[in-house]
């Protein structure tokens, strides 16, 4: 009697399984090859077998990992503070309702209020400017879901906006701890600011987990919807530059205050220079 049935397996020659693995890599087609150029998305990667190549693989799974890293974050506020005040901005630490980071990830919409404490801060603060004009602008530094992107990005293109609205009365600017977007329409609100702009941590991606996004909110106020906002993203150095960015937003600023509000309609037609980012400022924005 016969026994059960067996596939046939040739063992390979010494050195042919090698030989077999390394010829089984496809090189990516050529014409998308050069698309690589103007991308940082998985592109052309080409192909081991059935698979991604090793090294393409691993470098998904370390993006995997940055973004999650990126989301548990702990907040760099103390830090922005104190950067802040050392270079002559009059800094305000606000805290929103999410007790810590898992209810703030869990609990959207307690990272759109502020805590009580928080919001008496800024009515005494509001108080003691009473007799000065309300502030044309209010700049909230939010960690969002990637606390990283607001460490790195949001001074240096503070710096440069600083510089770029000398004709605007600038509020306080406000470092807002496990916040999301809508804080800055209570923020704002209290203050009595006429535009309100959140720097915030973006959701990581597996191309930048340290991408920041601005928004943008003509009298702010608490339950302003997003189709109220405009919004500028992928902010970092690899993205939108800084000065691009600081450039962008002035005009939508000038453009709200013309309109009388912003959100879905107030367009960016807003036209980037040519050649070098220190010559002519785009179409509207009169630096």
């Amino acid at each position: 009697m016969r026994g059960p049935w067996k596939p046939r397996v040739d063992k390979p020659a010494p050195g042919q399984a090698l030989a077999v693995a390394a010829g089984s890599a496809t090189a990516p087609d050529p014409a998308l090859q050069a698309l690589r150029r103007f991308t940082p998305a998985r592109i052309a990667l080409g192909r081991a077998g059935g698979s991604l190549p090793t090294r393409a693989l691993l470098e998904f799974g370390l993006a995997q990992a940055q973004a999650r890293d990126a989301v548990h974050e702990a907040s760099q506020q103390g830090a922005l503070l104190v950067q802040l005040t050392a270079e002559g901005f009059t800094a305000v630490g606000v805290h929103s309702a999410a007790p810590d980071r898992l209810h703030y990830l869990r609990r959207p919409d307690l990272g759109r209020r502020l805590e009580p404490a928080s919001r008496d801060r800024l009515l005494q603060w509001a108080a003691a400017e009473r007799s000065r004009p309300k502030p044309d602008i209010v700049f909230v530094l939010a960690d969002g879901l990637s606390p990283q992107a607001a460490a790195r990005h949001a001074l240096p293109l503070l710096r440069i906006l600083d510089t770029a609205l000398s004709g605007w009365n600038l509020g306080p600017v406000v470092v807002a701890d496990m916040a999301r977007v809508a804080l800055g329409d209570e923020i704002g609100a209290v203050l009595g600011a006429r535009q309100v702009a959140v720097l915030i941590g973006e959701r990581p991606g597996l191309s930048a987990p340290d991408s920041l996004g601005i928004y943008l909110t003509h009298t702010p106020h608490i339950g302003c919807t997003d189709a109220q906002r405009n919004c500028l993203s992928n902010i970092h150095p690899a993205g939108l530059g800084y000065a691009a960015a600081a450039r962008r937003l002035r005009y939508l600023m000038e453009g709200a205050l013309r309109l009388g509000r912003t959100g879905v309609e107030l367009k960016d037609e807003s036209v980037e220079p040519a050649a070098h980012p220190g010559l002519a400022a785009p179409h509207g924005a009169r630096f």
